[in-house]
Order: structure tokens, then sequence, then C-alpha cells
């Protein structure tokens, strides 16, 4: 969860997103997030190009879209970076509009075959493919909160998104031999847009 502003202010704010995440984790209100949230900055604008300061090297876990979407509401996430089970892609799912979510994938733009509780939309471009660099060109040149790519190089998906200090986030698939370095999957539960500052 990212809080700027003075400590009395972050601390409020903080305890009322939490309160409004136990509200919505109880089962007669799990459908009533409301979205955007009131309390968060707005990430959106043209900026100049940002730098690219962490780089989240994760194992994606391979889940539903549905599950996915309960991690990244959970996690309180902007978006969730993940390989969808159906497809063996890697996606994203989203916030979009006051109460529905997203998902994108690298190539299938159909929905998913389960049917949701949630209203689902599905992205109908293919993302882009992109080196780091550009991404972050086109993710501060159009004033994007965030920006799902596929790279240029390895054809992975990967998550870039703004930080609230201004900066750049990365969020990459693991290689299989990077996966040996140690990190986990559990290392990787903080790595999706909205989680660190």
């Amino acid at each position: 969860m990212q809080i700027s502003g003075p400590r009395d202010f972050a601390a409020a704010i903080a305890a009322e997103r939490l309160d409004r995440l136990l509200t919505r984790l109880h089962p007669e209100t799990a459908a009533s997030r409301r979205w955007p949230d009131p309390s968060r900055p707005v990430l959106a604008a043209v900026t100049e190009l940002g730098r690219i300061v962490r780089r989240k090297r994760c194992e994606l876990a391979t889940t539903s879209v549905e599950t996915s979407v309960r991690v990244m509401d959970a996690m309180d996430f902007d978006a969730h970076l993940f390989t969808d089970a159906e497809t063996g892609e890697d996606a994203i799912v989203y916030w979009a509009g006051p109460l529905g979510v997203r998902l994108a994938r690298q190539h299938r733009m159909q929905l998913p075959a389960a049917s949701h509780a949630m209203a689902i939309t599905v992205n109908s471009h293919a993302p882009l493919q992109l080196t780091d660099l550009e991404a972050a060109d086109r993710l501060c040149a159009y004033g994007l909160p965030f920006l799902f790519y596929s790279d240029a190089y390895d054809r992975r998906g990967r998550l870039l998104y703004r930080r609230y200090d201004g900066d750049l986030s990365l969020v990459e698939p693991m290689s299989p031999t990077s996966s040996q370095a140690g990190m986990s999957v559990a290392a990787c539960d903080t790595a999706q847009a909205g989680s660190d500052s």
C-alpha cells in the first residue's frame, strides 16, 4: 500500500483504506469496491521520461482470472501480473470503470471460459512489443498509470507502473536461468502496480 504525505495524514488514510479492505472481505459486502479509490493520488499524467528505479523479477503465479482479481483486490493493487491458467499466456487484470475489472492477455482477446461474479471486460488490443526504455517513454508520454507490454527480446509480459515518488517500477517474469537465484513466488507478492513508494 502506498501512502504519501505527512505522518498523521498517511496514518489516517492507511487506516481508512484498511477499514474499506476489511469491509470488502466480508461476504455480504465483497462486491462493493469503489473505483477509483478516492484516497489515492491520481498517477495518470503526462510527464518527462521517468527512471525505472526498481525491477521486480519473480516467478509469476499461474492462476485463473478470478483468482488473480481476488489477489489484486486483497493486496490493494491497481494491476496484477500473472500467468493465465486457461491460456498459458502472461496477462494482467486491472481496475476499469467504477466497479469492473479488465483483462489483458498477450495474444487471446476472448473472455475467460469460466463465468465470474464480477464484471470482466477484455482489452481488445494485443500488448505492444517494446524494450523497457520504449515502454517507459510510452507510459510517460501518454500519461498512463501503468503499461502492460511484451518484452521485445524474450516476448514475456511485463508490467511497468508509476510510483508515488514519481519514478517507475517494473515487474518482470523470472527467466528459467534466474529462477535458481532464490526469489520465490512469495517474494513477488508485492510486485504489482500500487505496492511500493
